[in-house]
């Protein structure tokens, strides 16, 4: 493969705008491309972050696939953790409260829209058990 030159995963969805707004005014993100069928999102003073939505049902995607997506995790890693979960836990719908995990993480998850789910991540060190794990 050649160099690769950028990467963002693109989601299906109903609403770009509902969804747009969303990680616009929780998520520091800003618009790189709007259109009522498409929106790029990249976010404030990180431009290697990026992430794109599409209508489900435009015509540039093939038609056999022209649904929402479903079962969508979004991972950022941050670095603290608690002072996000203090910034957004009375703001967003919380799937999974703050929370400790053997495996090296600290995080929570709230809800976006469409379905979405966003893991807010902070690495901690894992406990013993998992810690031949990573390589």
């Amino acid at each position: 493969m050649q160099l690769i030159t950028s990467y963002y995963p693109v989601i299906m969805v109903a609403d770009v705008q509902k969804v747009k707004a969303f990680f616009e005014q929780y998520l520091d993100f800003e618009v790189v491309y709007d259109s009522d069928w498409y929106v790029h999102l990249g976010m404030k003073d990180q431009g290697n972050v990026n992430l794109a939505f599409v209508r489900y049902d435009h015509g540039s995607v093939p038609a056999s696939y022209r649904k929402a997506s479903q079962g969508v995790l979004l991972n950022f890693e941050v670095e603290n953790v608690d002072s996000e979960y203090a910034r957004l836990k009375d703001q967003v719908d919380t799937a999974l409260e703050l929370k400790q995990e053997d495996w090296g993480q600290k995080h929570f998850i709230i809800e976006a829209p469409e379905g979405i789910l966003i893991d807010i991540i902070q690495l901690i060190p894992p406990t013993e058990e998992f810690k031949n794990s990573y390589l």
